[in-house]
């Protein structure tokens, strides 16, 4: 009986696969790769086929490029363009500043804040191409500028178990409320893509109990993701994020409001730039969850008002009376 294969962070293994392309001139070929990058190593021991380290090693470059880490690919120096021997590197030289570049201490501290506020998977690849290089100037700063910094994540804590998840082909069961309700309800999915539409994260694939393909959203998960030893076929995972994507601009395109918005507020900067048309009448912003919409539309106040549809109004109304009800309380 074959070997459970060991269960690492995909986060862990990316780590481990840069610093060992980060500590080569000459680059790694990817059998080196698989049988010595620890993470990639542990699954070949516990019998993983080649096969299947090879697609996830493919997966990890592609993530790692996504986040602005340059992975160079060297072919044969006699025929360049044959890689069945290819070796790969990150360049230090993308890891390294200009020398007619300085930054004073204070000019430091400022950035150093910048890198803390903000979560990995809300900054942009040439933001963390260039916090990287400022890191690597080792300069020390020893007094902070302000007392307290916000920290902004556009990660649920849901996504890394439903993550790997994907890349083991594990089903995964989990609590979820449904948009309109106030109760959990236990889901078995096969989860087939994760993908973020209008800056929030869903999870597409198949509902096990439902026998129906179904996109949740992850803010709504109400329990831990708990990652079964269930497996399904990993083929249904190819082409997953784009139909999900599709379906959620489907029902986008389906469901769009009609808001008033006050000039020279926040509501006009958030919600002009998601604008699909706009007249006398107002700008028309297509949404995919309603109450989601209605929550973030309430959080503006009287900066923005909603025309139509009457079932989007009365859900922010809602919330608005709600608000108020609280203060009212408070208040006496």
């Amino acid at each position: 009986m074959p070997t459970e294969p060991i269960r690492s962070a995909p986060e862990e293994r990316l780590v481990n696969l840069v610093v060992a392309l980060l500590a080569t001139d000459q680059g790694l070929t990817k059998d080196t790769i698989l049988s010595s990058v620890s993470g990639y190593r542990e699954q070949a021991a516990a019998g993983a086929s080649k096969d299947a380290l090879e697609k996830m090693f493919e997966r990890d470059k592609d993530s790692l490029r996504s986040l602005g880490v340059p992975i160079e690919t060297i072919g044969d120096y006699a025929d360049p363009d044959d890689l069945r021997e290819a070796r790969y590197r990150v360049p230090t030289a993308e890891y390294s500043l200009p020398v007619d570049i300085d930054f004073t201490p204070a000019e430091i501290a400022v950035l150093n804040l910048a890198s803390g506020v903000w979560g990995e998977t809300s900054m942009s690849a040439s933001a963390r191409s260039g916090l990287r290089k400022i890191q690597a100037l080792g300069i020390e700063v020893d007094a902070p500028i302000i007392g307290y910094a916000p920290r902004i994540s556009l990660r649920e804590p849901s996504f890394a178990p439903l993550q790997r998840a994907i890349e083991q082909a594990r089903v995964v069961e989990f609590d979820y409320i449904k948009g309109g309700s106030d109760a959990a309800h236990r889901r078995r999915v096969q989860p087939w893509a994760l993908v973020e539409y209008d800056g929030r994260w869903h999870v597409y694939g198949f509902d096990l109990l439902q026998n129906a393909e179904r996109t949740f959203l992850l803010s709504r998960i109400a329990s831990d993701v708990v990652v079964t030893r269930t497996s399904f076929d990993l083929t249904l995972r190819e082409g997953a994020g784009e139909k999900a994507l599709s379906g959620l601009r489907a029902v986008a395109d389906r469901q769009r409001a009609r808001l008033q918005v006050e000039p020279g507020t926040e509501a006009v900067l958030r919600l002009h730039r998601r604008a699909v048309g706009e007249d006398d009448t107002g700008c028309l912003v297509p949404y995919v969850d309603a109450q989601i919409f209605a929550d973030e539309l309430a959080s503006y106040g009287p900066e923005v008002r909603v025309i139509d549809p009457p079932e989007l109004t009365e859900l922010v109304a809602t919330r608005l009376r709600r608000a108020r009800d609280l203060h009212t309380e408070a208040a006496g």
